[in-house]
């Protein structure tokens, strides 16, 4: 709205003093870590918790009899309950027959997505308002936590804009319980190869990310994304806008690699979808932090991720679930999707790529995360594993190891006791008993 005449000419000077101050106090750059505030337990609040074994995050192992101390939001010592000296004032947690492990993190979800098979994604995107999708947020966000998940990474709104934003507040400030989030926002698409599509062609509909291109578009989207909030970027390198319907690269490797360099200037980091062998290899060169979904990886396109410690979110959970939405049933064969993920599953492992633990949950029901690590079980990875990816492996792609995903004096206590041993029975990561987030139980 255009201002009046009046104020127009108005003209508000601030004292010399208080314009000295504004000049020579330092720039503040957003940095992804505000992402690591919640509610935390009081500063003198002392906890000993004392399962049947704790599983540190960080070894094949889980070590029986040990118990964890934890002090206000941090762990204060970890180690066998003889060799763990234990203040008079602590409160005793004992936790017969269930495992303590690291806080689980998501590395893949859309907490404002819900199954497809209750309402298809279009229609999630042009037919549900943002007051709907974002009243489902929040309950997403609390059944991820109670999962166990006390971190996730979210990677785009698809279509509810920068919502994420104040649902990240609204968890730190302790008016909803949930993960601490690391956002995405609007994720980034090269123009025309998103959706809702089909629609005739002098329609315009609303999108569910934000379309950009070139250098100058992609760099302002970027830009635009980091001012609102977001702690990573995403981006489609590929989708399915060939001219049979089949993916196909969308943005260049240069125009990749502007989105890259324009993120790190900010601290933050890439994560691109990439379903073919060309949007992963471009992807990969152009340095993004790690690939979603990766369906078409070669050796060569492994070897390159492995060479650069680019982590791999093969999001197999989501393949799953669609097979599941159209008609396949546990039990049947695989589909070739299913088998391809697998196989490729395999091939990443075996040349050295950092696995990433997201199943992608919004496709299926947020609360299903535990869902992921059995499937990567099944596939043929170990349940140490694929434990250590849910945990300190995922801490170290997404930059929290210094804060997160291992049992470490120090570190800040995100804690989740299970029943049973998921070392030997990877079902029991489902079995949650107890989740302590930076050292308050979650009720």
């Amino acid at each position: 709205m255009a201002q009046p005449d009046g104020a127009r000419r108005f003209r508000f000077r601030l004292p010399s003093a208080l314009l000295t101050i504004a000049f020579t106090l330092p720039s503040v750059v957003p940095e992804p870590a505000r992402a690591q505030r919640v509610p935390a337990g009081p500063a003198d609040t002392v906890v000993l918790l004392a399962p049947d074994r704790v599983f540190v995050g960080t070894e094949d192992t889980a070590h029986a009899g040990w118990v964890v101390l934890v002090r206000g939001d941090r762990i204060a010592a970890v180690g066998p309950r003889d060799g763990v000296t234990v203040p008079a004032d602590a409160r005793r947690v004992e936790l017969p027959g269930a495992t303590l492990m690291p806080g689980m993190i998501e590395g893949h979800t859309h907490l404002f997505l819900h199954p497809y098979d209750q309402t298809p994604w279009n229609d999630q995107v042009l037919k549900e308002s943002l007051s709907l999708r974002t009243a489902r947020a929040v309950n997403h966000a609390r059944a991820t936590l109670r999962a166990g998940f006390t971190t996730a990474r979210d990677l785009g709104t698809e279509g509810a804009g920068f919502a994420d934003h104040g649902l990240r507040q609204a968890i730190e400030q302790g008016i909803i319980p949930g993960p601490r989030l690391l956002i995405a926002s609007k994720a980034i698409v090269a123009s025309g190869s998103y959706g809702p599509a089909g629609f005739a062609s002098e329609w315009e509909v609303p999108q569910g990310a934000e379309e950009a291109d070139g250098a100058d578009g992609l760099t302002k989207a970027a830009r635009t994304q980091i001012g609102h909030g977001a702690d990573w970027l995403k981006v489609y390198a590929d989708y399915r806008w060939g001219v049979n319907g089949e993916a196909r690269p969308t943005f260049t490797e240069a125009e990749l690699r502007t989105l890259v360099e324009v993120a790190a200037a900010s601290g933050r980091k890439v994560a691109a979808h990439a379903a073919t062998t060309e949007g992963m290899r471009r992807a990969a060169m152009a340095g993004v932090a790690t690939i979603e979904h990766g369906d078409a990886g070669t050796p060569d396109v492994w070897r390159l991720m492995a060479d650069r410690q680019i982590g791999f979110c093969p999001t197999l959970a989501a393949v799953e679930a669609t097979a599941r939405y159209a008609g396949w049933k546990p039990g049947q064969a695989q589909t070739p999707r299913m088998v391809q993920k697998r196989e490729g599953l395999h091939a990443a492992i075996a040349a050295g790529v950092p696995i990433c633990v997201g199943g992608d949950a919004g496709v299926f029901a947020h609360g299903e995360n535990a869902w992921e690590i059995e499937l990567l079980v099944a596939a043929g990875m170990s349940p140490a594993a694929s434990l250590r990816s849910a945990t300190s492996g995922n801490a170290r792609i997404l930059g929290l190891d210094d804060k997160l995903g291992a049992i470490r004096e120090g570190l800040l206590a995100d804690l989740v006791a299970v029943e049973g041993d998921p070392l030997r029975e990877i079902g029991a990561v489902r079995r949650v008993r107890m989740v302590m987030q930076a050292g308050r139980v979650v009720e």
